[in-house]
């Protein structure tokens, strides 16, 4: 576990309380689906109050990717031809997108880790409905959420950060190795105060924080979004700053049913992952 000096553990707290909050409407739409008892009437009521988001994922569902049959005009219908899950995973998206900054002073390229983090976020839920072992929307909400420590740095140690891309480059390096030399600490750890902050579950907090620490964690979410992680950065979906590509451990493995080449070569169907990440980067 990684220790904070006391001066640096309030940069960090301040840095994450710097950025800004989920949308109203996304946060009770994670507050609903936390009860067992919710139904998509009740999400649909929800996203209906909120016209940016609405607009969004009308703009989404109408576009050329999905080829509906005909206009859709209503996310009520939307969550009819689309289902109920994928217009949450398309709400988180378009909050998770409107608080990226559009330029930082670390020079980090945004839209490419934008491209990285839904990709991961799409590859993630693929994995998880193929191993069943794994919630497919935990998974898409833990790819995409997995770097965003990494938009913390940018925006609050933009100074430090770029000297850590610089190193990671250089040296062909992790990331989260130059981070520690240049910040003390790395984005896993300072992601995870985010999401924390944003109250989700504690399963999805331990992924995050863990992410360097692979063999502390073994279980269906962890393994899917730490394989989606190195599928996305193996086949070159966006770029995150981490050149590194990391090999899946043994419980991963298991999980996954074999190494992480293995993996790849077992679905021909990834681009339409990157498709789809490419199509929510435009909101």
């Amino acid at each position: 576990m990684q220790t904070i000096p006391p001066d640096l553990s309030l940069k960090l707290a301040n840095a994450v309380d710097g950025m800004p909050a989920f949308p109203k409407s996304v946060e009770k739409i994670l507050q609903l689906t936390r009860d067992v008892n919710c139904t998509p009437k009740d999400i649909v009521q929800v996203i209906d109050k909120d016209p940016v988001v609405t607009v969004k994922i009308l703009k989404v569902v109408n576009s050329a990717y999905y080829s509906l049959p005909r206009q859709i005009t209503s996310v009520n219908n939307a969550v009819v031809y689309l289902g109920f899950n994928t217009i949450k995973n398309l709400a988180l998206a378009i909050a998770a997108i409107g608080m990226m900054p559009k330029h930082n002073a670390a020079d980090f390229d945004v839209d490419q880790y934008l491209l990285h983090s839904l990709s991961t976020a799409g590859i993630a839920r693929k994995l998880a409905s193929q191993i069943g072992d794994a919630d497919p929307m935990d998974c898409f909400i833990g790819g995409l959420l997995h770097d965003f420590g990494k938009v913390v740095f940018a925006q609050f140690l933009p100074e430090e950060f770029r000297q850590a891309l610089r190193l990671s480059q250089t040296n062909k390096s992790s990331l989260h190795e130059a981070l520690r030399q240049t910040v003390g600490v790395d984005h896993a750890l300072v992601g995870a105060m985010l999401v924390e902050k944003w109250r989700f579950a504690p399963e999805l907090i331990h992924t995050i924080s863990h992410q360097y620490e692979a063999n502390q964690v073994d279980t269906g979410l962890f393994a899917c979004v730490f394989t989606a992680n190195q599928i996305s950065k193996q086949l070159g979906f966006g770029f995150g700053g981490n050149p590194c590509i990391h090999p899946l451990p043994e419980q991963v493995q298991r999980r996954m049913g074999g190494t992480l080449d293995e993996v790849i070569a077992a679905s021909d169907d990834w681009n339409s992952v990157f498709d789809d990440a490419k199509l929510f980067a435009t909101l």
